[in-house]
């Protein structure tokens, strides 16, 4: 299925299509012009390849959901999508019904964001959901959108465990028919990160139940 035949699902005020029939600078002017709701990407653009792309635009704007389009659906392109910025994926051809379940889904962080508490701290991190950011000891902490989300609503929990179904439903959707595991690659995004700038909190894994942010033990 083309994403022109989409046409009539785009029920958004505004959904730019960055698609493989339209030129480099067409795509990304319309995104520079317009206040997009959401972006679906297609990864396999004439001129400039769809991770170049979403880099572009995250430089620009981090918090705008991306929906990469992908005819590979091989886990180098997803991964790598996933670390420029893109909020999700789906493999063509896809279900009309199913993309648009995956757009009402990244469309949520919006509502997430305005509905909420947009500031938290713990010790030296401090969570800036509203702009999107992480700060470590004062040093800003890159967090793709939809780490950014998971670890926002871990914090908003702390000391909680949180099982990877709640995670999924609370970020994904309810509509999600995805991979569930794809939780728990974020999750070790998210720890990582947390590690390798000296968080006085982490995220733990409490084997067959979930996830709990919680304080280290400092020894």
């Amino acid at each position: 299925m083309e994403l022109k035949d989409l046409e009539f699902a785009c029920f958004y005020e505004t959904i730019i299509r960055i698609r493989r029939n339209y030129e480099k600078s067409t795509g990304l002017e319309k995104f520079y012009n317009e206040s997009p709701d959401c972006i679906l990407l297609d990864l396999m653009l004439p001129k400039m390849n769809g991770w170049e792309v979403c880099k572009m635009i995250r430089i620009e704007n981090k918090q705008v959901p991306i929906i990469m389009l992908t005819g590979k659906g091989e886990s180098y392109d997803i991964v790598q999508g996933l670390d420029m910025g893109a909020d999700d994926y789906i493999v063509k051809p896809f279900d009309p019904n199913v993309l648009m379940a995956r757009v009402k889904s990244v469309l949520r962080r919006t509502i997430l964001s305005d509905s909420e508490k947009d500031n938290l701290q713990f010790s030296n991190i401090v969570i800036n959901m509203k702009e999107y950011r992480v700060l470590i000891d004062g040093k800003q902490v890159t967090l793709a959108p939809r780490e950014m989300e998971l670890f926002y609503y871990l914090a908003m929990n702390p000391n909680q465990v949180i099982s990877r179904q709640q995670l999924l439903d609370r970020i994904w959707g309810y509509e999600f028919d995805g991979d569930p595991r794809t939780v728990d690659v974020h999750i070790k995004r998210i720890r990582d990160k947390l590690v390798a700038n000296n968080a006085d909190w982490s995220v733990i894994t409490i084997r067959g139940v979930g996830y709990r942010f919680e304080e280290k033990n400092h020894e």
